[in-house]
């Protein structure tokens, strides 16, 4: 692990990797410490879309990890970008913000999903290989009805971010996100 220069469309992102970050109850390193493929390729398929414009959009990314989707929509012009994510890696999304000179557009905050603390409605959701624990979707479910605001769409260009899962059909029809 440690840092990594990532190429996203011709653009240079700086991203810390953790190997010190562990789940307190198993000792394992926690997931979201490293890049994932997925976040790679979301990244990538993000620089190369013509038709999906990021300019002036506001972008919440839910369970970040490294933060590597949320960094690209900034430097695709998004004006305001949150990346989330549970405490333990809030240290190391901040300075991956901060390496990358972003810290006027995006911002790092922890976010537990299902906790009735919206951060507010956004354009765009942002997810990258976050469907893992079946558990999870009702607490997730939640958290994007609390995010998704009158303006906001679905895109259902990913179909396996909606299957399988039941998630959209629990309320949430009205939210721009890009799962991968």
């Amino acid at each position: 692990m440690g840092v990594k220069e990532i190429s996203a469309g011709g653009k240079s992102i700086v991203i810390e990797e953790m190997e010190d970050v562990c789940e307190s109850a198993t000792g394992r390193v926690l997931t979201g410490s490293w890049v994932w493929e997925s976040a790679l390729i979301l990244s990538e398929w993000m620089t190369a879309q013509r038709e999906f414009d990021m300019r002036g959009k506001t972008v919440l990314e839910l369970g970040a990890g490294a933060g590597l989707p949320g960094l690209t929509a900034a430097m695709l012009g998004a004006t305001r970008v949150l990346l989330t994510d549970i405490e333990p890696l809030i240290p190391a999304l901040s300075r991956n913000v901060e390496a990358n000179g972003l810290g006027d557009v995006v911002h790092v905050r922890k976010l537990v999903w299902g906790s009735h603390d919206s951060p507010g409605h956004f354009d765009l959701v942002l997810m990258s290989d976050v469907f893992f624990d079946p558990d999870e979707m009702g607490a997730l479910s939640e958290t994007l009805k609390s995010v998704s605001g009158e303006g906001s769409t679905l895109d259902r260009g990913v179909p396996h971010c909606v299957s399988g899962s039941g998630l959209w059909g629990n309320g949430v029809a009205h939210v721009g996100a890009l799962c991968f």
